[in-house]
């Protein structure tokens, strides 16, 4: 029995190519943001040029990420609301 969700993968694989973008619209109006993505989503464009030091902190972000030093979103909100309820 095909589940729900391959049904839908189906559907979409049968989307032209017109009506792809409407189609992430819709869905994304269905799928719920964490806070951290509603949050970063709303933030304002940054147009600075980046600093040496923040282009190291990306460079340290990357390496984290390539050897899977990560948390998921959820953890990082609970990280935060723990740190925020310690008034840090």
């Amino acid at each position: 029995m095909v589940s729900t969700r391959e049904q839908l993968h189906q559907l979409v694989d049968r989307i032209s190519d017109a009506d792809l973008a409407a189609a992430k619209r819709e869905l994304e109006r269905l799928a719920p943001r964490s806070k951290l993505a509603e949050f970063l989503a709303n933030a304002p464009l940054d147009d600075d040029e980046l600093t040496a030091e923040e282009l190291d902190a990306i460079d340290e972000g990357l390496q984290a990420i390539a050897e899977g030093r990560v948390i998921s979103d959820s953890e990082l909100e609970d990280r935060l609301a723990a740190r925020s309820a310690k008034g840090e």
